[in-house]
């Protein structure tokens, strides 16, 4: 046992010391070119290149090994470890590739075809395999390895560097895997990580799905959702990385704290390019002053407000009142109106972007001024038409019949001019819609507006009435259930030729706006056709606690299956009531404290100040969500509206009721406690002083 462990920490110091290699021949390299910008692209292809090859000792370079029971290939496969007992090859499987000085992998990509039966490969269906190997470590050194002999249904061995791991391993059963399990409850401090070791074959499946495919992913906490269409992005990227690199991919979280909570992940994987947004940096055309009533936002997140900023836009056009007339020289030529007002008919006819309409107008007036010189008896040409289409009489007639405009100007107009909102809402808002999105008082210039998020995203909107919004290759959105309608419609121009991954949970719904089927998110986000797949076997939220939380499905989520966990271990739930809840909190944080792994407190929002004034009189050390630094200690005070998408070990959840009162109404304030229910991995204390809501 002892002399196997460590033939592979041999493998794994001779793999880093191979990695090692690889990041100084890409730094020896020079950047020449012929040019100062061809120069600059190569500066910056082999900085990502150093980025990609950066090595943690912390984090093995492998996690898994295997066993083929014959030649992969025609020939044995270069760079393929001959397996000592048996003829066929030998793959270590890894976060990146890793290859030795003759070009031969000593770890192969997780991402790469041949490493899928890693993830895939049953006693059912071995996909070639004869042996899988996983690896347990310890501060960056093999510690453990466990086998599943693949060629004889339900053996199991394991290996461990101390003998209590041995004999705790000998009592597993064949189908389960101790260092798998291990891994899922390992306590985390700081940033979520990758779960490449651990990715089941339901999320293997979704994560290989094809480039053209898009996904929608419902998921139940602790399913790993989010992780999946993160490393959807990352084999995306591996698999297509020509294409994605020219059309880009966008990961979009629903705060900053979420996006530093989440980092990391890709990085770790190699993977620097995708960008990572929230809706609000998406939308920043204006900058945000203030926060829209429910009511009002209901309405400027609606999908018809789509249709009144379109008819807004397009009742900026007016017919001639007379016709164009143009000086050439001696001669005037002359376009009637009504032939004016059939050019402008023709334009929009075609589809055109209201931008692009005001480019080609110009050009189309010209045209017609050329086709009567050409009828008089005149051979005017293309220099000719340019410069008639320049001219000021052409110019400054093309703008009396198709207006200039701006997409900050139009939507402050529409909000701020009653009759142009009645004109352009008529028979879509009713008129106490219409009075609702009215700004009380309409605003001098774009500057000095109070513009809201929902203002922005309608912004947004007309901005893409006037110019089409470039599209990305693929896009990641977290958290879709919570957009609205018009803010799915963003995030769908984003991807409007490319493909997407949408992450989700119905029942984690917190927002008034947000939507409540599947099928209409996918619509708004133009992408009807996804395939939508559920995810409801939990690998991080303890079963006692799932099952807890699960009690209020009925009420927030009628029509989802209840999730399941398969954690071994319960879990545990501690159900405290005490008069003083915050100071009952604060104990169970110290008792917390006891234990490995991280602590979070989550509280109302409204208590977040007096949390953290009693964490610092215990002299317990911790920080704040919300705060730049956030995810950054031991200890973190979670405002509850900021608790979505985390993970802490130990959760201390102060005064549900509370929580849920401070809601707009009952069943979001009830999805909100879902959400912060199940954000333990191993223990949820609850502190209550009122009764609780469940």
């Amino acid at each position: 046992m002892g002399d196997e462990i460590g033939r592979e920490q041999a493998h794994l110091v001779e793999s880093r010391t191979a990695l090692d290699r690889m990041r100084e021949r890409t730094a020896s390299m020079s950047a020449l070119a012929g040019d100062r910008v061809s120069g600059e692209y190569l500066k910056f292809t082999l900085w990502k290149r150093m980025k990609a090859l950066e090595d943690d000792p912390e984090i093995p370079l492998f996690f898994g090994r295997l066993d083929y029971g014959h030649a992969v290939a025609a020939s044995p496969a270069r760079g393929a470890r001959r397996s000592a007992e048996a003829p066929g090859e030998r793959f270590y499987i890894g976060r990146r590739h890793v290859t030795d000085e003759q070009g031969d992998p000593l770890v192969v990509d997780w991402r790469a075809p041949i490493s899928r039966p890693f993830y895939r490969a049953s006693t059912a269906d071995p996909m070639g395999l004869r042996l899988r190997r996983r690896f347990g470590f310890h501060r960056g050194k093999v510690t453990a390895y466990e086998d599943e002999d693949l060629a004889t249904p339900r053996t199991s061995q394991v290996a461990a560097a101390t003998e209590d791991a041995a004999a705790a391993a000998d009592t597993g059963a064949a189908a389960h895997s101790a260092i798998l399990e291990a891994e899922i409850e390992r306590p985390r401090m700081g940033p979520m990580r990758d779960i490449v070791a651990t990715i089941q074959p339901e999320q293997d499946d979704i994560v290989r799905s094809a480039l053209a495919a898009s996904v929608c992913v419902q998921g139940a906490p602790g399913t790993g959702k989010t992780a999946v269409g993160l490393h959807r992005a990352a084999y995306l990227l591996y698999a297509h990385r020509d294409q994605l690199s020219r059309q880009g991919v966008l990961v979009v979280g629903p705060n900053a704290s979420f996006l530093r909570y989440i980092g990391d992940v890709l990085p770790a994987l190699g993977e620097i390019d995708a960008k990572q947004t929230t809706v609000e940096e998406l939308v920043a055309r204006v900058p945000l002053r203030t926060v829209d009533p429910v009511e009002v936002a209901r309405v400027k997140g609606d999908a018809r407000m789509a249709t009144v900023l379109e008819r807004a836009l397009w009742s900026l056009p007016q017919p001639a009142t007379d016709g164009l007339v143009v000086p050439i020289g001696a001669r005037r030529w002359r376009v009637p109106a009504y032939e004016a007002d059939e050019i402008v008919a023709e334009l929009r006819g075609r589809g055109v972007r209201y931008g692009a309409g005001r480019v080609m107008l110009p050009q189309r007036l010209a045209h017609a001024v050329l086709v009567k010189m050409e009828l008089s008896g005149d051979s005017p040409d293309d220099r000719v038409q340019n410069s008639v289409a320049r001219s000021r009489p052409v110019k400054q007639f093309a703008d009396a019949l198709w207006p200039a405009t701006d997409a900050r100007r139009l939507v402050m107009r529409l909000l701020g001019d009653l009759g142009f909102l009645a004109a352009a809402a008529s028979g879509v808002l009713t008129a106490a819609e219409q009075e609702a999105i009215r700004w009380p008082r309409p605003a001098k210039g774009p500057g000095s507006a109070r513009w809201s998020l929902h203002d922005a995203v309608l912004v947004d909107e007309a901005a893409d009435l006037l110019e089409r919004t470039p599209s990305l290759g693929h896009v990641v959105l977290d958290e879709a259930q919570d957009l609205s309608p018009m803010m799915l419609r963003c995030i769908g121009r984003q991807c409007s030729t490319g493909s997407a991954t949408i992450l989700g949970d119905l029942a984690q719904g917190t927002t008034p706006w947000g939507v409540r089927v599947w099928d209409d998110a996918l619509a708004h986000l133009g992408k009807a056709g996804a395939h939508l797949e559920e995810l409801t076997v939990g690998f991080r939220v303890p079963a006692d606690v799932i099952e807890y939380a699960a009690r209020l499905l009925p009420t927030i989520a009628p029509t989802l299956a209840p999730p399941t966990s398969v954690r071994r271990t319960s879990g545990e739930l501690q159900i405290r009531q005490h008069p003083e809840p915050l100071a009952a909190a604060v104990s169970a944080v110290g008792e917390a404290l006891g234990r490995p792994g991280s602590i979070g407190m989550i509280v109302p929002d409204s208590w977040a100040t007096r949390a953290d004034a009693a964490l610092d009189e215990a002299g317990i050390s911790h920080s704040t969500v919300g705060d730049a630094d956030d995810i950054a200690s031991r200890v973190d005070v979670v405002p509850a509206t900021l608790a979505k998408g985390l993970e802490f070990d130990h959760v201390v959840l102060a005064e549900p009721a509370a929580l849920v009162a401070a809601e707009t109404d009952t069943p979001t304030g009830l999805r909100r406690l879902y959400v912060c229910l199940t954000r333990a991995v191993t223990s949820l204390v609850i502190v209550h002083a009122e009764p609780l809501p469940l």
